[in-house]
């Protein structure tokens, strides 16, 4: 069965669908993104996904081109145009085609495209055993809560990692952690998950989100706050999450171990009450 996509107001075959090269989004990158997991068929999280979406647009001023209800809509019909239970939908909005000039068109029409991809998650093995990450400077724009398609600088900071064998780099500004080139980060220190602060310096993600409430409800204690290196490399435990690799410890950092070097107690919890949570919550008869 081949893949089908949304661009434009129509389903298709993705080999079918083609974006004129005019558009801005191919010209300066001028357009937003989601990314949005799929369990048994069910978007994860939708509303605050659609919050986000809201959130990036309203930043670079593009119109949301439907409503909540329209593009919930449009995402369960992807969904179920293709054949995996568990899949993640990538939802991307240009500013729409026109002559290529810095300043925004009057008249163009935002493009809308959407795909949907397998999704999947990490094997055992790599829970048991964690995965490497190095450490960079965080030298992206003042921006980053913006879910902006013009990811060049993650691109190169994640580089850097893939370059070194490992899975993520980790990035502090001005020598606090901020987050890592495609994940949120989070420390465990003394038995208190630390989270850096959803501010313009961290996009705000939406696995950030349900690790901070799952620990709230479970009575494990959290810090929000502005960590510095030291800090973070004297941890008992350092994690990454994210809407595909959900939650993963980290267990080396630039070649030297985190606490053992191998996840630690609180990882292991919070990756029970994460999966107990999908099954409750997102694979549960309806």
């Amino acid at each position: 069965m081949s893949q089908i996509v949304y661009l434009n107001e129509k389903f298709l075959p993705i080999e079918q669908a083609f974006v004129p090269v005019l558009d801005r989004g191919f010209i300066f990158g001028d357009g937003i993104y989601e990314v949005i997991p799929v369990y048994s068929h069910r978007p994860f999280r939708l509303d605050e996904h659609l919050v986000r979406l809201q959130h990036s647009l309203d930043s670079v001023r593009i119109d949301n081109p439907y409503d909540n209800e329209e593009w919930s809509r449009l995402i369960r019909e992807l969904i179920a145009r293709n054949e995996p239970e568990d899949q993640y939908v990538y939802l991307h909005i240009t500013r729409g085609v026109a002559k290529r000039d810095h300043a925004f068109p009057k008249d163009a029409a935002p493009t809308v495209f959407m795909m949907s991809n397998p999704l999947v998650i990490a094997p055992r093995e790599l829970f048991e055993s964690g995965v490497a990450a190095i450490s960079a400077i965080d030298n992206r724009w003042d921006r980053c809560d913006i879910k902006a398609i013009s990811l060049l600088p993650n691109v190169l900071l994640r580089q850097l990692a893939i370059d070194a064998g490992a899975t993520e780099t980790v990035m502090f500004r001005d020598g606090t952690l901020t987050e890592g080139s495609a994940s949120n980060i989070f420390a465990v220190e003394n038995g208190v998950i630390l989270a850096p602060p959803k501010d313009n310096h961290m996009l705000p993600g939406i696995t950030y989100d349900l690790v901070l409430e799952l620990a709230v409800a479970n009575g494990i204690p959290v810090e929000v706050g502005k960590f510095d290196q030291a800090r973070i490399r004297q941890a008992n435990e350092l994690w990454l999450t994210s809407s595909t690799k959900e939650v993963l410890a980290i267990t080396t950092l630039d070649g030297q171990p985190i606490a053992s070097g191998k996840p630690g107690p609180m990882f292991w919890r919070m990756h029970a009450l994460y999966q107990d949570y999908k099954a409750r919550v997102m694979r549960a008869p309806e």
